[in-house]
């Protein structure tokens, strides 16, 4: 008899200001425009490999609207998350590439990205984690099944309704994950 291997568990991770620094102007973050912005943030990647380490599946979700309005170039983006897997940041990478007025099911917050990821690398959700910055990423995480944690950047713009856990960055967002491993 063939069993079937059994499925991952895995760390969503939405891209701008969580592992990278957002670029906040007027109290709303915006994505870096140029590959000469895109700073990871300090103590990511050692938070990064600490899960790893725990046998955790690492997934950026990320939605890059500006490509379709025009605002940024698709390379450049694509040139942004051929650092981080070059860098071992992440081991897969969900992109919703439509503006908020498309009506996608990829786009946060709709879980269509943590669905997709979950067909295509065999991740158990109601194991997994979400973590983002925004009420977006916490939304498609709770829609998803996963466990999500918000870490609050003080943005001008409405809080997530009901984030499992609090964060102060992605390194704290890693040890509250580790504890309940």
């Amino acid at each position: 008899m063939v069993t079937a291997a059994p499925l991952r568990r895995a760390v969503f991770l939405d891209r701008d200001g969580v592992i990278n620094r957002a670029i906040v102007r007027d109290g709303k973050p915006y994505p870096p425009p140029t590959l000469d912005d895109f700073m990871i943030d300090d103590g990511v990647p050692e938070a990064i490999e600490r899960l790893r380490a725990a046998g955790l599946w690492i997934v950026v979700v990320t939605n890059q609207p500006d490509v379709a309005t025009g605002r940024q170039r698709r390379d450049i983006v694509e040139a942004m998350h051929a650092r981080l897997m070059s860098a071992a940041l992440c081991d897969a990478i969900q992109v919703c590439w439509h503006a908020a007025g498309d009506g996608c099911a990829c786009r946060k917050p709709q879980p269509g990205m943590l669905l997709q990821a979950a067909d295509d690398w065999q991740i158990d959700l109601g194991r997994s984690f979400m973590v983002g910055d925004r009420w977006v990423d916490v939304a498609a995480g709770l829609a998803a099944g996963c466990y999500t944690l918000w870490i609050n950047r003080g943005y001008a713009e409405p809080a997530p309704d009901s984030p499992d856990a609090l964060a102060r960055s992605l390194p704290d967002a890693a040890d509250r994950i580790l504890q309940m491993l």
